[in-house]
This record gives structure tokens, sequence and C-alpha cells, in this order.
């Protein structure tokens, strides 16, 4: 604790005020009947493969909204909210699904993947899509999160550099720096999971047909009666093969090793799949990674990638830029499917863990994480929860007011660093009486407006938030102008995909093989 705090203390006040974050915001397209929308990504909206703030993820019919980055965390939500407000005037009558566990789904194979043009790397984006669903079906693919990205200002690594005796500027300090930021995430992201976690039930829909531990609720779902997040649960963004990869995040070295042998070394189980279907692809390659993005974790140390370039040669040549915390539901209390005090906790809790001592992991610790993951997932609002943490066993709440107690000085600086409004210190004691009181989270609430209003239902839950969500920001004010810089974005983006197509001059099967060998010089 001594150690954190004399951290903090280096960082000026300037730098503090300057924390860049960055929103990516998942959601289904659903119809106003609930069912999933089964219509191409609009023309309205741009190229899916172009648009710098609307794209899409697995699904043709999951949209993904993409935020700039932003020094502060009010700048952030109101640039996602422009966002949703120019998509609701461009999706006809359909609504975003309001939460992260999907809508009604038809049979798996009429899910429909996203599509991004005939240009080589569209194409490769539509293959690797098919991987996907070659490997973990379409279903597991429909489910929706928050993506929240961080960084720090210039001005930080000049202090935290001055501290080590180093310079600020050096890629091998500041990879150091957000290597022990991941660690301690790690260890310590099952909190998010309680706190903001907001999907204890599913449509029974996505399971149909398949084994799971899940008990009936009402008419057409299923929960488990203390779950926090079954989005991050053993029914979300799993597999039994990457399990075994036990990725060290020790340093970049050791991280990228792992996943190198992933993306090198051919899987059998992918093998008997197969790479072509014909004269199509069934897979961008047999390996267990297919490409980076595959690989499942709460967190990413990430590097904006030149096209054509893998992540781990970016990663490798540039070092870490920022760090992606991908571990966070969509709130279903919120038509935007954000918490207002969401970043400014986030911004707390990495804070604190890139200052707190971060000592290296260890093959027992990673399967102690994936282990308390599952475990709140499940059952974090369970009574005398316990979890362990090194040696020890703690009970939940034990472990979390500590990880509070510890937060709080780096609250006080940032609202001191901010203007005083106190909203770092609000969030914090949120987060404070949510522990204390497990039915002021999410997830509680979820489940008892399911029961109260919507007789146990959680498609009819998910659609009435769906729907007022749609009303809330169509009752919003939109100027002309910002509708019409939209509009021309969008515009641009299609051009933009024209000429990426009419540009190609390689055969596909060639650009694939070159791609996956990182043989591709960065901007082709």
């Amino acid at each position: 604790m001594n150690r954190l705090n004399e951290r903090l203390r280096l960082l000026p006040p300037d730098s503090l005020g300057q924390l860049m974050r960055g929103i990516e915001k998942e959601s289904l397209r659903s119809r106003p009947d609930g069912a999933l929308a089964d219509t191409p990504h609009p023309p309205a909206l741009g190229s899916a493969l172009t648009h710098p703030s609307i794209t899409t993820d697995f699904s043709e019919s999951q949209l993904e909204l993409i935020t700039g980055v932003h020094a502060s965390a009010a700048a952030c939500l109101a640039e996602l909210t422009e966002i949703h407000q120019f998509v609701l005037r461009n999706i006809g009558d359909e609504v975003l699904w309001a939460s992260s566990m999907p809508c009604g789904l038809p049979a798996d194979e009429l899910i429909p993947i996203g599509r991004y043009g005939s240009s080589n790397v569209g194409q490769a984006k539509t293959v690797y899509r098919n991987g996907l669903s070659w490997r973990y079906g379409r279903r597991m693919q429909t489910i929706s999160g928050i993506h929240y990205n961080f960084s720090l200002p210039e001005s930080a690594w000049d202090a935290l550099g001055r501290e080590a005796g180093r310079d600020g500027a050096e890629h091998a300090l500041r990879n150091e720096t957000y290597f022990a930021l991941i660690r301690n995430f790690r260890r310590q992201s099952w909190l998010l999971l309680y706190l903001f976690g907001a999907s204890p039930a599913v449509c029974s829909s996505f399971l149909a047909g398949q084994p799971h531990t899940l008990q009936p609720l009402g008419n057409g779902s299923l929960y488990l009666p203390h779950a926090t997040s079954l989005r991050m649960g053993p029914l979300g963004y799993q597999s039994d093969a990457q399990a075994a990869l036990a990725v060290s995040f020790n340093c970049l070295d050791s991280y990228s090793a792992s996943l190198s042998r992933a993306l090198t070394q051919s899987y059998p189980a992918y093998e008997a799949i197969g790479l072509r279907d014909g004269n199509g692809y069934r897979q961008l390659a047999t390996s267990l990674l297919q490409i980076e993005n595959e690989f499942y974790g709460t967190i990413r140390p990430k590097r904006t990638i030149r096209s054509g370039e893998r992540p781990l040669r970016a990663l490798a040549a540039r070092g870490v830029e920022y760090v992606e915390v991908r571990c966070l539901d969509l709130d279903p209390f919120h038509a935007i499917g954000v918490d207002e005090r969401m970043p400014h906790f986030l911004d707390v809790f990495l804070l604190h863990c890139l200052l707190a001592d971060s000592p290296p992991d260890t093959p027992e610790e990673i399967a102690a994480m994936s282990r308390n993951q599952h475990l709140v997932a499940q059952r974090g609002r369970e009574p005398g929860l316990v979890l362990r943490r090194g040696q020890q066993e703690l009970p939940l709440q034990d472990w979390g007011r500590a990880i509070l107690r510890e937060c709080a000085p780096i609250a006080e600086a940032l609202d001191a660093a901010t203007g005083g409004a106190g909203l770092h210190r609000g969030a914090l004691a949120e987060a404070q009486a949510r522990l204390d009181d497990p039915s002021r989270t999410p997830s509680a609430r979820v489940l008892r407006e399911m029961t109260q209003h919507y007789a146990d239902s959680f498609p009819r839950f998910g659609l009435a938030r769906s729907l007022a969500h749609r009303r809330e920001l169509l009752a919003m004010p939109a100027s002309a102008q910002l509708l019409e810089r939209y509009a021309r974005i969008a515009k641009e983006s299609l051009e933009e995909q024209r000429r990426i197509e009419a540009a190609d001059t390689l055969p596909f099967e060639e650009y694939r093989r070159r791609y996956i060998a990182g043989e591709l010089a960065p901007g082709s």
C-alpha cells in the first residue's frame, strides 16, 4: 500500500486529468418482436469494413459501435450516445438488443456471418468468422459486451520513467508497466463481474439442444440464482482448446511466445474441419488460433496496427500502446449500455492495477484466476462465497473491500485532478454499497425486474428494455449537423471500401497465405 501511494504521488495532476479511454460496444440488431434481425448491415450506416465508428462483430446482425480516444469519461459517453442516435435513425423499426446474452435466435446455421465485401481483407474477415462458426458454433459468437480501452498520457510516462531511472519513451518500460497492470487486472477482474455483471439469465433458444446446468425460470428462460455474468462463465466466451494455453503475462516475450505457438502449430480437431470447402474456405488456418484476436481473455495488450500487419508483429515493433478490458456486460438499464459510473470506477481500478506491486504469474495462479472468474460469474452473489488468493481462501466480500480501500486515495487524486466533482469517489462508494448489499448489483436487479414485471421471462425483459432504449435515444435532440456528419462518414466509408476492392491484385489464396505467414508489408 505504501509503495502504491508513493507511485501515485509521483504522477503529476495534469497526467491524472488526461487519462485516455475509448469504448467499443457490441449489440445485436433485433426485430420488434425480439427475434434476431436477418437483414444485411444497413447501407445507410456505411461500410462495416472501413467505417471508423460503426462496424459489425461476428454476425451481420451484430453492430459494434466505437468511440474515439477521449481525455474525459464524459466526452467518451457523449460520443457513444451520438453514434447510437444516428444508428437508430437508420435501422428502420429494428432495435439494439439491450442485454449481453442474445435475443431469440434461429437455428445455428441461420445466424448470418458478417460480410465485408470482395476485397482480400474483407474476404479474410468473413473467412475468419466462418472458422469461428465451425470451431465454436455461431450462438456463442452472438454474445455482446463492452470493451474499455485505457492508456496513460505522455506526462505520466515521463514521471514513471524518472522514478525508474529510465527514459519514459522507452518501449521496454511501457511494456513492463502495462504487463504489470494486466497481471493485477487478471487477479482482480472477478470484482468487475460482481459489480457490473448483468447477465444472470438467458433465453432458452441460446442453449437449444445443448447440455447445461442452468435452472428453468418462467417461460423460455434459464438462469442461475446467484449468477452475475453468465457471459463470462462456461457458457460464454470459453474454449476447452484454449484453456490448455495457460498464457503467461509476465512480459511481452512470454505472451508472444505463447500465442505464436498457438498461431503456428496445427491443431488436430481443426485439421479435421479442413481449410477449404469446395471453392470456399472454412477457416483461415488449422492452427489452434487462426489469428491473435481469437484468443479469449479478460484483457489484452494492444497496439494500433497497420493494414496487413499482424498484431503480435505490431507489439514487437512498437510496444504496447494501450490495454483493452473485455469482461464487461452491457448494462440493460442504460440506453447506451454503459452505467455512467462505470468508466470512473474503471479508471480508478486500472490505475490501482498499474501502481500496485505485480509479482510474476505462475501456472498455478493462472488456474486459480480462471476458477475465481467462473465462480463469480455463476455464483458471485451467493452468501459466503470464497475465492482463492495465493495460498489463501478468502471471502469475496473481504477481498473486494480490501481492493476498494486501496483504491480510495486514487479516487481522491483523480477527483482533485478533474475538477473535484467527486465522480470517482462516488463510483467507489457505489461499488462499496454493492459489495455490502448484493441486491444492488445489476445482476440482482435484472432478476428482480424479470420476476416483478415480466413473468420471469428473459426475452420479455430484454425486449422491453430494448424498446425503451430506442424511444429514449430517438427522443433526444440530434442536430441536423450531427446527423449530416455521420451520414457523410458513412458515404466516405463506402467509397473507401470500393477503392480497396479496386486496388486488389493478389489472388485471395496468396493473400491468405502471406497474411498468416506475416509476410504482407504494412499497408498492404
